[in-house]
């Protein structure tokens, strides 16, 4: 481990196993960091702000760092770098960082942190080796992390220290990073956002961006780095299933032939039958008639909703790990062994599969932290359901499985994607017995847009400049469906529609 403490401008000693190490004093911190993992190339590379250097914990970062494709580090200020105005054009998880826990961000920081040498000489040649050298961290991170590379801001570097004031970008800087790391439409947003609502015309900010490519065009590889996490995260390697369902027995039937196919079979598998009918009773009738290959614990109810069928499944959960599953899937019969094999070798306690309809392609084929959560192609260590459940101020509206992953990273839990093994989701018709939901504005003139569901998770989780982000794209997403358009109706008509929005997503959290 090589330790590299610096005053935000140079390098100013640089340590391993408390002896000191030759560096070149006259290079910025970046390319000084550069020529030692060149140097050291099997090494982790540890930096540090000096005035900070007796609140490392140098003897946690081998825990921390438990495989080679990570990038670690924490700004204990209660901003960061690039300030709150990037949510206005980020509308991902990785913006509103707790900062109490191990949160997944490529919001890095020149405070303190840790990548390997190896990540670090993939990038070489591909990334400028900026003078500034928060840029430099955030710009690897940013490009990184679609690229395999997990990043984080961890907390458990530091111990004992309170700072209120790290180093800021300009609005000069947060232009070009935008520039250089989105489609080049944000940098119009960007100008468009800070004008609308904060009144700042950034003109001068706006050109300089253009003076700058784009870093997401470079070549940058990290396939040959190999994972092979320290963490042990499986110890019984049992495993249980939930399924909801309602109106699809001949699909809930494959579904449960493949899970008895498989070569690493589930303990019990928890099926919530839903029917508001009343007076019906289970459809399910080869629950019982035939033989299965793992216990089934059957629920029938005549309450509807996906939320409180979920929940009714998690909350009997017996074994090491859970399956969130659902009754359309089909997959092959060595998916759970397969899967196990991935959590152990990441080291990860929450991951997600891809998750294509019969006729997609695959988009997305590198493992990678996910920003979204999806409740039917997902794995979950069972203890953390002792904390987690899926809203139900949601239930029958949108975004209950974006919040349900925002709380388990809220908890500390990263959520990795992997592309294989795969699941195959057949979007079957709904059941014939479903029932319309009518929701308290269901018959307001003025009907709320966005829906108050997700108004309400992006409230719950998101900054006021992200809220504020996705206020500006729905506009032009909405604009764009109008053939003809009277401009100052559709504006005003907007505000109403949002402001109804806001109103019953207050409604939703005080029903919470």
């Amino acid at each position: 481990m090589i330790v590299v403490y610096h005053n935000n401008k140079s390098i100013v000693r640089v340590e391993a196993n408390d002896k000191s190490i030759v560096f070149d004093e006259k290079s910025s911190i970046a390319h000084g960091l550069m020529q030692l993992a060149i140097r050291f190339p099997e090494s982790k590379l540890v930096w540090c702000y000096q005035e900070c250097c007796k609140y490392i914990n140098l003897e946690e970062v081998p825990k921390l760092m438990h495989h080679q494709k990570m990038m670690l580090s924490y700004n204990p200020s209660g901003s960061n770098y690039l300030g709150n105005r990037i949510g206005y054009v980020e509308d991902s998880p990785y913006i509103n960082i707790n900062k109490k826990v191990s949160y997944p961000t490529w919001q890095m920081s020149s405070f303190v942190g840790v990548i390997n040498a190896s990540v670090l000489i993939a990038f070489k040649d591909k990334i400028k080796l900026d003078y500034d050298f928060d840029y430099y961290l955030n710009s690897i991170a940013k490009v990184g992390m679609p690229l395999g590379l997990l990043c984080y801001s961890e907390p458990k570097l530091l111990s004992n220290i309170q700072i209120s004031q790290t180093e800021k970008a300009t609005v000069f800087t947060l232009f070009r990073f935008v520039k250089q790391h989105y489609k080049t439409r944000w940098v119009f947003l960007l100008l468009l956002n800070l004008f609308v609502y904060e009144l700042r015309l950034s003109l001068l900010e706006f050109i300089y961006a253009f003076l700058f490519k784009n870093r997401n065009s470079t070549t940058v590889s990290l396939n040959k780095i190999v994972v092979h996490s320290s963490l042990k995260v499986v110890d019984k390697a049992t495993l249980d299933v939930i399924i909801p369902t309602i109106g699809r027995k001949n699909y809930l039937y494959d579904v449960l032939q493949d899970l008895a196919k498989q070569t690493h079979l589930a303990i019990n598998v928890i099926i919530v039958e839903q029917n508001p009918q009343e007076g019906s009773v289970s459809e399910l009738d080869y629950l019982h008639t035939e033989s299965w290959p793992f216990a089934i614990k059957h629920t029938f109810t005549h309450q509807a909703g996906a939320c409180n069928a979920r929940n009714l499944a998690l909350s009997q959960v017996e074994s090491e790990w859970v399956f969130l599953n659902d009754d359309d899937n089909r997959f092959d019969s060595d998916l759970i062994e397969r899967v196990l094999g991935n959590i152990r070798k990441y080291g990860v306690k929450s991951l997600t599969t891809s998750y294509l309809q019969e006729g997609e392609k695959l988009r997305y084929s590198i493992i990678s932290q996910s920003g979204i959560f999806g409740s039917g192609n997902s794995f979950l260590k069972a203890e953390l359901l002792k904390y987690v459940s899926f809203d139900k101020s949601l239930e029958f509206g949108y975004g209950e499985d974006t919040d349900f992953g925002l709380q388990l990273r809220n908890l500390g839990i990263d959520i990795i994607y992997f592309p294989e093994p795969a699941i195959l989701h057949l979007k079957a018709p709904m059941g014939g017995f479903r029932i319309k939901p009518v929701f308290e504005w269901s018959n307001e003139v003025i009907q709320p847009k966005p829906s108050p569901a997700i108004m309400y998770v992006k409230k719950k989780h998101n900054t006021k400049e992200q809220v504020l982000g996705y206020k500006t794209t729905l506009f032009f997403k909405l604009l764009k469906k109008e053939k003809s358009i009277n401009y100052i109706s559709f504006i005003l008509s907007f505000k109403k529609k949002w402001n109804e929005s806001l109103y019953w997503a207050n409604q939703l959290k005080n029903n919470d």
